[in-house]
C-alpha cells in the first residue's frame, strides 16, 4: 500500500476547511497539535515528542496553507505540498515564533479560527499565544468546530490505511500462541507482542494495556504485571499500533489453559452486544443508540461508560459511544464499538472491534472475534 496521499487529498482537505471558513466569517485557521498540521499537510514526524519547539500552520481563506516552524522542520516540511514554509532558529526563549507568527497573521488577516472545543488543546506556551494576540493584533476566535468536523469523516484513502494497520494487529493476534501461555509473564507478552506488530508491519505502538486476573480483570488501562500467567486466567490486550500515521484500537480476551463457565459467558455476552451496535451502525443512528444496543445486552446502565469512540489519526476522536452523544452517524466514519460486562464482583472483561460507516451497511474493518473465548 502506497505510503502518504497525492497532493489532490490535501487539496481537497483545505477547500473544504474554507469553504467552511467563509460560511463562518473567518479569515483563517490558526492550527498547533501534530494531527491538525498533519491533516492539511501530510507533515509526518515523532520529532513532536520534543515539547520545546511549538509548530504552527495557518489555513487562509484563498491558497495553500502557510508553516510558521522551526528551522529544523524545514526540510521535512518542504518534500509536502506546502510553499510558504516560515522559519526561525529554535529553542529561541526571547522570540521563539512569536514576531514570525504575529507578522503572518497581520498578512494573512483574521478574523482567526483556533480549535477550542472537546478533545482540542494549544500545544504552545500561552503566554507566547497571549503576546501573539497582542503584537498582530488580529481578532482570534473559536474555528466554530471546523477542523474535529472535517477530521471526523474519513475519504477512502483514510480508511484504506485504517483497514491496512488493523489487519497488521490482526496477524499478530493470530500469533498470541507463539507468546502468551501459564507461566509467562504478562509483560513479557506485552513486549512480545509490541514485537509482534512490527515483525507484521506496524510503525511503531503508542499503545498497549490490558489484564489478566482469574476470570477476569479490574481494569483496562492499568501497565502489565511480572506476575506469571495463571490457568483460568482471563488476559486481555489491546492495541493502539500506528502505521503511516493511521491507530487501529481494538483487544482481544484468551483464557490461560482452560476458561470458566462465567468467562465464557461473559465472552459470548460481549459478542452479542458488539454485534447488536454493529447491525444499526447506519447513518442517521446515533452514537447514544449504539451504546443504548450494546448496554441493554451487558448491562450496567449509564455507570456502563463510554462503550466505543471514533477512531484514525488519534486513537481516541471526536464521537463516544455514551447515553448523552447523539452525534449522527455519517458515512466515512470509522468507530470502535467497546462493550464491557462484569464477570463476578470485581472482575470485568472488555471487547472492542473497529468498523467504518457506509451509505449503507456498516463494514468490520478488524477481523470479528467469534463468541467462544480463546484458550491458550
Amino acid at each position: 500500500m502506497m505510503r502518504g496521499f497525492p497532493e489532490a487529498e490535501f487539496r481537497a482537505r483545505t477547500r473544504a476547511a474554507q469553504a467552511r471558513m467563509a460560511e463562518e466569517g473567518l479569515g483563517a485557521l490558526w492550527l498547533t497539535t501534530e494531527v491538525d498540521v498533519r491533516y492539511f499537510t501530510g507533515f509526518l514526524t515523532r520529532f513532536w515528542e520534543s515539547p520545546s519547539r511549538p509548530w504552527h500552520l495557518i489555513v487562509p481563506a484563498e491558497g495553500k496553507p502557510i508553516a510558521v516552524i522551526p528551522s529544523i522542520g524545514a526540510y521535512l516540511m518542504g518534500t509536502t505540498w506546502v510553499e510558504d514554509i516560515r522559519t526561525w532558529s529554535a529553542p529561541n526563549l526571547a522570540d521563539d515564533g512569536v514576531s514570525l507568527l504575529a507578522e503572518t497573521l497581520t498578512d494573512v488577516g483574521g478574523p482567526v479560527g483556533v480549535p477550542s472545543g472537546y478533545e482540542t488543546h494549544l500545544r504552545m506556551p500561552l503566554a507566547d499565544f497571549e503576546r501573539v494576540k497582542a503584537m498582530s493584533g488580529i481578532k482570534i476566535t473559536d474555528d466554530a468546530g471546523i477542523v474535529a468536523d472535517l477530521r471526523a469523516i474519513k475519504s477512502e484513502a483514510e480508511i484504506e490505511k485504517i483497514t491496512h494497520t488493523c489487519a497488521i494487529a490482526g496477524r499478530a493476534f493470530a500469533r498470541m500462541g507463539e507468546i502468551a501461555g501459564e507461566g509467562v509473564a504478562l509483560s513479557q507478552v506485552f513486549r512480545d507482542f509490541q514485537r509482534l506488530l512490527l515483525e507484521e508491519g506496524a510503525d511503531w505502538v503508542p499503545y498497549m494495556s490490558g489484564g489478566a486476573e482469574q476470570d477476569g480483570y479490574g481494569d483496562v488501562i492499568s501497565l502489565a504485571k511480572d506476575a506469571p500467567l495463571e490457568a483460568g486466567d482471563v488476559m486481555m490486550v489491546d492495541t493502539g499500533a500506528i502505521w503511516d500515521g493511521y491507530f487501529n484500537d481494538y483487544d482481544r480476551n484468551f483464557a490461560i489453559t482452560r476458561a470458566s463457565d462465567a468467562a465464557k459467558a461473559a465472552h459470548a455476552r460481549l459478542i452479542e452486544a458488539t454485534d447488536a451496535a454493529f447491525r444499526i451502525a447506519r447513518p442517521g443512528a446515533r452514537a447514544c443508540d449504539l451504546w443504548k444496543a450494546m448496554a441493554d445486552i451487558v448491562g450496567g446502565g449509564e455507570e456502563a461508560g463510554r462503550l466505543g469512540h471514533a477512531l484514525g489519526m488519534q486513537l481516541t476522536e471526536g464521537l463516544s459511544l455514551t447515553p448523552r452523544d447523539e452525534t449522527v452517524l455519517r458515512p466515512g466514519m470509522v468507530i470502535t464499538l467497546e462493550p464491557g460486562t462484569e464477570v463476578v464482583p470485581g472482575k470485568i472483561m472488555v471487547h472492542e472491534e473497529n468498523i467504518v460507516i457506509t451509505e449503507g451497511a456498516p463494514r468490520a474493518i478488524s477481523p470479528f472475534s467469534g463468541a467462544e473465548l480463546p484458550v491458550l
